[in-house]
């Protein structure tokens, strides 16, 4: 069912998310409690913007971003996607969302399979969705996906660990690329590269957004990385959203204690 209520401009509507996470004791191991991640978040991404969530380790803001993706269990709340509502559907109903909706790992070596060469880690999702396509058409989307990019169509057949941090996360894009998402999750996408390095993947995910018009959640604890990229920036702590303004806003003029605190502990914005 549709919700007529969603924002036309907004191509996601979070409302009220909860995740908890249960917390086992005794010889029974019975629920004694539970660690509240994510506890009564909302917040929209409009059609191709930026929106970034920002907040320490532990905040919540990783765990949102997999709800999202139904890649955790929701305990409360609706996220809905052009109106429907992706919270409550079965994993039958959610699997033809998996195109739409995809995600990029933070750690660019960790999400590949080293056993996989590069063609094989980008075919895989064109494997699942795109069952009817021959190996040749696969092929040759791959090689396109590596050049957008800006890696050569020749390293197809080479393995992970031949290649730097900065490359390894570019075939992570092309992979979540494979298969035409409208939304892409970006679970700190470059926290875990050289600062020099970041730079371009930052800039890598902005032109790709501005080619293919895609729009972006964008996760990171790193403060100047989200007011260069994002559009509108959510600030969570404690599994809360506690601020949310544009990224001039926020940078320029922060209103709570928190958001204050993290802008005074980056060295230079």
């Amino acid at each position: 069912m549709t919700d007529t209520r969603a924002d036309s401009t907004s191509l996601l509507s979070v409302c009220d998310l909860k995740v908890h996470f249960p917390i086992k004791g005794g010889v029974l191991q019975r629920t004694v409690d539970h660690v509240k991640a994510v506890d009564g978040v909302s917040f929209e991404v409009p059609r191709g913007k930026t929106v970034g969530l920002v907040g320490e380790s532990g905040s919540g803001k990783t765990t949102t971003g997999r709800a999202i993706a139904r890649l955790v269990s929701i305990t409360a709340g609706s996220i809905y996607y052009q109106g429907q509502d992706l919270a409550h559907l079965s994993r039958r109903d959610f699997f033809a969302y998996r195109k739409k909706i995809q995600v990029i790992f933070q750690d660019p070596f960790g999400s590949l399979n080293p056993r996989m060469t590069i063609y094989s880690i980008i075919a895989e999702p064109l494997d699942i969705h795109f069952k009817e396509w021959s190996k040749a058409q696969k092929i040759a989307r791959v090689a396109d996906l590596l050049e957008k990019v800006g890696l050569s169509a020749d390293c197809m057949q080479r393995y992970p660990h031949q290649f730097s941090g900065g490359q390894r996360q570019r075939i992570g894009i092309a992979r979540a690329l494979a298969v035409e998402p409208e939304f892409i999750i970006c679970d700190e996408p470059v926290s875990a590269l050289d600062v020099s390095v970041q730079a371009q993947i930052v800039n890598l995910l902005q032109d790709l957004q501005e080619e293919l018009g895609l729009t972006y959640l964008f996760i990171a604890h790193d403060l100047a990385v989200v007011e260069h990229i994002s559009d509108e920036v959510l600030v969570m702590t404690q599994g809360k959203i506690v601020e949310q303004a544009t990224a001039d806003a926020i940078y320029n003029n922060p209103q709570h204690p928190y958001t204050k605190r993290l802008l005074e502990a980056v060295p230079s914005l």
